[in-house]
């Protein structure tokens, strides 16, 4: 008998203390089958995904956003029939049978839905593996009362592809899809086609953004003046500004069609045009982001 099912049967026999006296079926990659893979690597997605045996897929996401944040599934090839409790331990490698097995929580995964874990724990489950070690994810079979699942996530060539992972992490863009896809900018007083300096700095946010995501397959923008002018300066200045952004939209290789501009000149006041305050309110344009992969 060699040294890998040996110790196969003392971490069974481990986990069988923590639980019930039930069977027993096992997933795990062994070491030789063990892989952990980068999927997704951009500005806008961090996914790293660890295959299991006959079971399914393990897989971390992070998203860009205002906050941190991480996303745990397990996705299963055959998602279960009924919602069970699954207690979440921490187990040695089969190669340091000293150490013990360390409970970390209880949580549920639910009927025909992939198990999912987020925050914190999302976060613990890194750490352990980090430490080398198995977390294990344990439930009652949902077709048999007497045999118990036990789902373990192998450490072995996990550190390389984290540190990729921890790296994508960090270069995630600080704003999601939501965070700009309705977006309200606004004009110095006067006639320029430009923005003022802090919807500048919001607008390229917003073509960071589109650079990234090929989801993005309309843009609409509506421009809008104060009534400081005439009725048909302020639609010619209202136009103007839309052409200037449709030009800009295209610069990034967005195709025309997915470009729609309508300059709305002194129409649909937000605010009263009687004071600056109102009129700086009122000069303005919306840009509103639309996508079918949601």
């Amino acid at each position: 008998m060699n040294k890998w099912v040996m110790a196969s049967f003392c971490v069974i026999g481990s986990i069988t203390s923590l639980t019930t006296s039930a069977m027993i079926k096992q997933y795990v990659a062994s070491p030789q089958q063990s892989t952990w893979q980068m999927v997704t690597n951009t500005p806008l997605e961090c996914r790293l995904v660890h295959p299991i045996p006959n079971y399914g897929d393990a897989v971390f996401t992070s998203h860009a956003s205002k906050k941190i944040n991480l996303d745990f599934e397990l996705k299963m090839r055959r998602p279960m029939g009924e919602t069970r409790d699954v207690s979440l331990v921490s187990m040695p490698p089969v190669w340091r049978p000293s150490e013990s097995a360390d409970r970390m929580t209880n949580i549920q995964f639910f009927k025909q839905f992939d198990g999912y874990i987020g925050g914190q724990t999302a976060w613990a489950l890194l750490s352990e593996l980090e430490k080398g070690r198995y977390p294990t994810f344990s439930y009652q079979d949902w077709q048999s009362r007497n045999q118990r699942i036990e789902i373990m996530l192998s450490s072995v060539l996990f550190q390389p592809q984290y540190n990729v992972f921890s790296d994508c992490i960090a270069n995630l863009l600080p704003y999601s899809f939501e965070d700009i896809a309705f977006t309200i900018l606004h004009y110095d007083r006067g006639d320029s086609v430009e923005l003022n300096k802090a919807s500048q700095k919001r607008l390229a946010q917003v073509a960071e953004y589109i650079r990234y995501n090929q989801d993005i397959d309309l843009i609409l923008v509506a421009t809008y003046t104060d009534s400081i002018d005439g009725k048909n300066e302020s639609q010619h200045l209202s136009e103007k500004r839309a052409e200037a952004l449709q030009t800009y939209f295209q610069s990034l290789g967005l195709p025309e069609d997915r470009i729609q501009v309508q300059g709305y000149g002194r129409r649909r006041p937000i605010a009263d045009n009687t004071s600056p305050v109102g009129r700086d309110k009122n000069r303005r344009v919306v840009i509103s982001l639309g996508r079918t992969n949601i």
